[in-house]
């Protein structure tokens, strides 16, 4: 059931004369194995008395929905629900081969509980991609740190190398200077 003006809560039954006498404006009543012999003449009156504005009931075994919406002080059964827009909350219901899908306000579809779970389901695949990725992405990050440090220390190496061989080819240079002037010819 929707109620407009009163705080969401999770209670076991919606008790209307604990909830400063508002009634609930929709309310939504899904046949199932216990209840398929509820007498939907009495709670179509039920609910009617009790101020509901909107009252739909769905049977998903035989992919029926019935509703009524009040006129003043009755329900005045939907003719056509296919298609139907509630005129409190603007969902769309669409009756299928073989289900019943309903959507919001926005065009968007309500999901069922096995899409919603699909959806989880797809959303941890994701998840669990992207971290993968992001794992990949790091490791890939260190090789490539490790490597760039492995170059930085090739270069330093070779670096110091040349500077042992400018120092070899320093000695050497002065090395032969100093034979050229040794050997040359005194004035």
């Amino acid at each position: 059931m929707v109620v407009f003006g009163r705080s969401k809560g999770d209670r076991g039954s919606y008790q209307q004369w604990k909830e400063d006498n508002i009634p609930p404006q929709v309310v939504f009543e899904i046949l199932s194995l216990s209840n398929r012999s509820v007498k939907t003449g009495e709670e179509v009156l039920f609910y009617q008395r009790y101020g509901v504005q909107e009252y739909y009931i769905y049977d998903p075994d035989n992919i029926e929905l019935s509703g009524f919406v009040r006129d003043e002080d009755w329900f005045e059964p939907i003719a056509e629900m296919n298609g139907w827009v509630s005129p409190l909350l603007q969902i769309r219901f669409e009756l299928r081969e073989d289900t019943l899908e309903i959507y919001r306000p926005d065009g968007r579809k309500f999901l069922t509980p096995v899409e919603m779970d699909q959806l989880r389901e797809q959303e941890c695949q994701e998840k669990e991609l992207a971290q993968s990725q992001a794992q990949q992405e790091r490791q890939e990050k260190e090789i490539a740190q490790s490597q760039a440090q492995q170059e930085r220390q090739r270069a330093d190496e070779a670096i110091s190398q040349l500077e042992q061989e400018r120092q070899r080819y320093q000695v050497l240079l002065q090395q032969i200077q100093q034979q050229t002037t040794d050997s040359s010819p005194s004035n």
